[in-house]
């Protein structure tokens, strides 16, 4: 089908000049060139919807401001069938299963460092609990969250079957990270002054140092590797880092042996250790993904592209930041906050028992969030928003099952996980108090990961960005730190102030996932991994585009924009 968009005048006769001839459907499933508005394809294999582009006599004013209509959204166009959910359910499984094996591995890795510290002395362990809580807060989670804006229009990118944007987009990642590394390594370099003006003992933050010093190799090696991961997650290859996290891990103890043990450099030899797996885990990676030849379908060399159009990626990468950043440190406030209630050693060990219990316990939500990301991205960038929906249909109701084990298991093991950790009388009696209400902040902790992962899937992290914000930092703090310290409630009331959230935020994400409208959604994915290989979209384009939105939300139509049925 062909528009002719033209201006005419009355009483005379004005020749229209063409200011450019665009075809809209320029993302064509098997190709990336742009198909001229004047050729006429032949047999084209999918409906596409060509326009060629003059001057409008009424242009949209602020057409970027154009929102989805909320009275109508979009059901199922076909209700799915019990068969439709078993096969969703089975495709979620395939995805999220190896990240939670690859999850388990990589916290068993930890838990041996944590291990080796404790062999050291308290001062080393202090010192390198210290030195992770600061890494984490200003480097991990920032690497993790930034590389997160990749993960919309990479599995959009599949789901559209654009192989050259998924490559595109990796090296500008891999790219984006490694110079926002350079910030986090200034930062990292400068810890004694920080750790000294917050009043830290001079020997922890002496043994800190050194501990971030010596890890600032694994800051670049993640640098590399969250990019590779979602690029190979984005097309449901998820078993290659499965396989080089065991590799890391399996290197991982007798790496620590000789660098703590035999050579003894102490905290430097650990976190030397965890470089060093890391690295392993990379090389692995890699060396896997390039022998089987996973990387052809999808891959091409850099170029001078990849320096360019990086707006896209920026944008969804920097709420993607705040999004993540907003949890993570919510966990580490809550150590701080310890630390000022009574008998601060007995509260902070307790806090640290039970933020290794819902470290555990996070693996198996975050990796269904994932997956399902992966999924939702795949479907809308494919242009089926039907199968979308039921994917986050699906990924909720089985969230919510684990959010009641989660409850179960929690309640249960009350009186006996604190021995698996401790002997002390006081740090059992706190763990077997707050474990109940763990449970509970579960029950919303696994709806809400999952819920994120969903908008991830359909490129919204400002959208999560806000919902965390609200409910972690408008809600649950002030709940927090009113129950702990003016109510007295003391240590319990700093988890209450956590459950506070996480059932806010469990609500919110259902909230906005019910009233999403899915058509919009997919038209949403259509459009940006158009824009993403170039990183700009011309105003006109985008007029028409948002004319044809309007035209949807007028008549209930959909036009299919880019070639995809």
């Amino acid at each position: 089908m062909r528009l002719s968009l033209s201006r005419e005048r009355e009483g005379q006769e004005q020749k229209v000049t063409r200011v450019s001839s665009i075809t809209v459907a320029m993302c064509n499933l098997n190709t990336t060139n742009t198909i001229a508005a004047t050729e006429k394809p032949k047999q084209p294999p999918q409906t596409q919807f060509y326009v060629d582009m003059l001057s409008l006599s009424n242009p949209i004013k602020h057409p970027e401001n154009l929102k989805p209509d909320p009275e109508k959204q979009t059901q199922f166009a076909h209700p799915p069938t019990f068969s439709d959910v078993i096969t969703e359910t089975k495709a979620l499984f395939h995805l999220s299963f190896p990240i939670a094996l690859t999850a388990l591995i990589l916290y068993s890795r930890s838990i041996l460092s944590m291990l080796f510290l404790g062999r050291l002395g308290d001062m080393e362990l202090a010192a390198g609990s210290l030195a992770i809580a600061f890494a984490n807060i200003t480097g991990y989670s920032v690497l993790s969250g930034l590389a997160s804006g990749m993960e919309p229009l990479c599995s959009q990118a599949f789901g559209a079957r654009r192989p050259k944007l998924l490559s595109l987009t990796l090296h500008r990642s891999v790219i984006f990270l490694l110079v926002s590394a350079i910030p986090i390594t200034f930062l990292w370099l400068n810890i004694s002054r920080i750790l000294l003006y917050l009043h830290q003992d001079p020997n922890i933050t002496r043994f800190a140092h050194t501990y971030l010093i010596f890890s600032l190799p694994d800051l670049f090696c993640n640098s590399f590797i969250h990019p590779i991961r979602i690029y190979l997650r984005a097309q449901g290859i998820t078993h290659p880092l499965t396989l080089a996290s065991l590799a890391g891990t399996v290197f991982h103890l007798p790496i620590n042996f000789l660098f703590v043990s035999r050579l003894r450099l102490g905290v430097a030899g650990v976190a030397a250790a965890s470089a060093t797996s890391n690295f392993v885990v990379l090389l692995a990676l890699v060396s896997y993904v390039w022998a089987t030849g996973l990387h052809v379908p999808t891959w091409t060399a850099p170029s001078r592209e990849c320096l360019t159009g990086w707006k896209p990626l920026i944008r969804l990468a920097g709420p993607s930041c705040v999004s993540v950043c907003l949890e993570w440190w919510w966990y580490e406030i809550m150590i701080v906050l310890c630390g000022l209630l009574v008998d601060p050693k007995a509260m902070v060990a307790s806090m640290g028992v039970l933020i290794q219990t819902t470290s555990l316990i996070y693996v198996f939500p975050s990796s269904l969030g994932f997956a399902v990301s992966t999924r939702v991205g795949n479907e809308l960038g494919a242009n089926r928003p039907d199968k979308a929906r039921l994917s986050a249909v699906v990924s909720i109701f089985l969230a919510t099952l684990m959010g009641l084990s989660a409850m179960m298991f929690a309640s249960g093991m009350r009186d006996r996980w604190g021995r698996m950790f401790t002997n002390d009388v006081e740090i059992l009696r706190l763990t077997s108090a707050a474990l109940p209400i763990i449970g509970l902040c579960e029950l919303g902790n696994c709806p809400q990961t999952v819920g994120c992962g969903v908008l991830r899937g359909t490129a919204r992290p400002t959208t999560a960005a806000n919902v965390n914000l609200s409910a972690f930092y408008v809600v649950g703090m002030p709940v927090a730190i009113g129950l702990g310290f003016w109510v007295g409630v003391g240590f319990c009331g700093l988890w209450l102030g956590l459950l506070s959230a996480q059932v806010c935020c469990a609500g919110l994400m259902l909230y906005v996932i019910g009233t999403t409208d899915w058509d919009y959604q997919a038209m949403r994915a259509q459009m940006l991994t158009c824009i993403e290989s170039t990183g700009t979209l011309n105003s006109q384009v985008l007029t028409v585009i948002l004319l044809c939105q309007s035209y949807y939300y007028e008549t209930g139509t959909i036009i299919s924009l880019f070639g995809l049925n």
